[in-house]
């Protein structure tokens, strides 16, 4: 996801994706502990992509606080 289609969300579908996010890291998690994932680049994405919308969250907390 790039941080240009992350900007346009709202903050309740951010923290809707944040959860969608961290629970996909899981289950790739678990996967490839079972058996080895066809491209483990994927864990790595799937952090960065987390990464990204927390950053963003945090961003959007701190311009609140900044504006209050």
């Amino acid at each position: 996801m790039k941080t240009s289609e992350i900007k346009e969300l709202s903050t309740s579908d951010l923290l809707e994706r944040i959860d969608t996010e961290k629970n996909m890291l899981v289950r790739l998690k678990l996967n490839h502990a079972i058996t080895p994932l066809d491209n483990p680049k994927k864990l790595r994405e799937a952090k960065l992509t987390i990464a990204r919308l927390l950053t963003e969250m945090r961003k959007r907390e701190l311009n609140t606080k900044s504006n209050s």
